[in-house]
């Protein structure tokens, strides 16, 4: 016998970054949101210790990412394996470096977030069943008080790699294991390492050790002649060693508080979506921890889905709108996958080709080498960009940077994340026509109907390298639409296309 507790319009299963992110932007869109988490208490077990620079450009349009940077280390230079190194510090972007911080902080801070935005937060309810009909979702949940149910508009599973959403959707979870007994430990070290971030790799096994900034280091290795299955036992002579064998050295590692294994895997849903149900991060998509990718992926994912599924719920946007999300995001998970497999494949390459083919590429590191630079834009988000319509505009579609904003008033955003941080689309105008007030001639005879969806500004810079008169910014941060010099009924039609109808009409 089950009584229903709660009932939203989206009900969010999982409360790691991914969920923590989409549960923010619904709540703060006006969405009545509950999020399910079957951790009773916050956890410290298998947490990620990298933010790239996509991801704090993410966290900055919603006004976290200075406050996350202040609890950890930027690292400009991320070495992936003994002979390759890629430079951040030249990214096009205001957070040129990866930061080195304990998830638990970007949780904690999501969490605020979200929970002062109003959504609401639900421990200790693990999630055993789920039923769609043509208007919504029920989930059963168990807890510590006995059985509850849930219904809501739409459930979107962040439950991780073990997601209970989609086996109960019955969405296949296709692929297999890469790095099998992979070891896990924290301790403490009687030698700090000289970098931050400390990676080695042999053909034989690899090791990386990083701080969590209060004494104790995670310790994540793996040896390639040493594989016992996830509940064997860890000892820490053999820790020791293989640190030792990646790394040169094994800094004094001793007074473990907690040691374990687990495999690691290469896996992807083939659909993102089923019909009210829908997956994000690694529900959706698994790999292997080389270049950092998990979680800032899934944080990706929620952005990407966040402002569709409130455009939805809003009825401001057709259901269809959240196909796109399968369009978008499939294809980078796909990337990913294939990008981190490469990465550790390299690394733990044993054959003499596949050693050569790593020590040319790290080789190459040094110097200016289109490979690597794409690489570090790949491995930091910058560089990924969505598939536009045929004809559009070139920027349709392209991650848009940081652009310096014009400001009309002291408290104008002086910066377009800072403008993103309305969670609203933001048309930014060089029109030099209306000089003193962005779109004043268009303003009331066009998009006066989507005052209260758009933010408007102007380029600090007129002149400067934006190649559009007129560019619509998706509240993801990407172009939904550029043109240069576009007619009023353009602007209307690609206004109707991406924000929606207009009010009133």
């Amino acid at each position: 016998m089950t009584s229903t507790v709660t009932e939203s319009e989206v009900a969010v299963v999982g409360a790691g970054p991914t969920g923590l992110l989409l549960a923010g932007d619904l709540a703060a869109a006006g969405v009545k949101v509950v999020v399910l988490e079957k951790r009773a208490a916050e956890s410290n077990l298998t947490r990620a210790f990298a933010v790239h620079a996509r991801s704090l450009e993410q966290l900055d349009a919603r006004g976290l990412a200075d406050e996350l940077i202040a609890t950890g280390t930027p690292v400009s230079r991320l070495r992936l394996f003994n002979s390759l190194e890629l430079d951040l510090g030249q990214l096009p972007s205001r957070f040129p470096f990866v930061l080195i911080t304990p998830q638990s902080h970007t949780e904690r801070l999501l969490q605020e977030r979200a929970l002062k935005a109003g959504a609401v937060l639900l421990r200790d309810h693990r999630v055993t069943g789920l039923r769609q009909d043509a208007d919504g979702v029920t989930l059963q949940a168990q807890t510590a008080d006995g059985p509850v149910s849930h219904r809501a508009r739409y459930v979107v599973g962040a439950d991780g790699v073990r997601s209970s959403v989609r086996e109960l959707a019955g969405i296949p979870f296709p692929g297999e294991s890469v790095v099998n007994s992979v070891v896990l430990a924290d301790v403490r070290l009687e030698r700090a390492p000289s970098e931050l971030l400390s990676v080695g790799a042999t053909g034989d096994g690899f090791a990386f050790v990083v701080p969590f900034g209060d004494g104790w280091y995670r310790v994540i290795a793996w040896d390639r002649h040493h594989q016992l299955p996830d509940d064997a036992p860890v000892e820490l002579a053999d820790l020791a060693e293989l640190t030792r064998r990646a790394l040169g050295e094994d800094y004094g590692l001793h007074d473990a508080r907690w040691m374990s294994r687990f495999h690691s895997d290469e896996r992807q849903a083939p659909r993102y979506r089923d019909g009210r149900v829908l997956l994000a991060g690694d529900a959706a998509h698994c790999h292997s921890p080389a270049g950092g990718q998990g979680m800032n992926t899934g944080l990706q994912d929620a952005a990407n889905l966040s402002w569709k599924l409130a455009a939805v719920v809003r009825g401001q946007a057709p259901e269809s709108l959240l196909d796109s999300y399968q369009d978008e995001r499939h294809p980078v998970g796909k990337l990913v996958l294939r990008l981190s497999g490469g990465l550790i494949r390299m690394a733990l390459a044993q054959s003499t080709p596949m050693r050569a083919v790593r020590s040319m590429v790290g080789g190459m590191g040094g110097v200016v080498n289109p490979l690597v630079t794409r690489g570090a834009r790949l491995v930091s988000g910058i560089g990924i960009h969505y598939r536009a319509e045929p004809g559009s505009h070139p920027l349709a579609g392209k991650r848009v940077p940081d652009l310096r904003l014009a400001q009309d008033a002291p408290d104008a955003p002086g910066r377009l994340y800072e403008a993103l941080r309305a969670g609203k689309f933001v048309l930014v105008s060089t029109d030099e026509r209306a000089p003193g007030s962005v779109f004043s001639g268009l303003e009331q005879e066009v998009t006066a109907p989507w005052r209260g969806r758009l933010v408007h500004a102007a380029p600090a810079d007129p002149h400067g390298k934006l190649r559009a008169t007129v560019l619509l910014v998706r509240p993801d941060g990407y172009a939904a639409w550029a043109a240069s010099d576009p007619s009023r009924e353009e602007l209307r039609r690609a206004l109707e296309r991406w924000v929606g109808e207009p009010a009133g009409e």
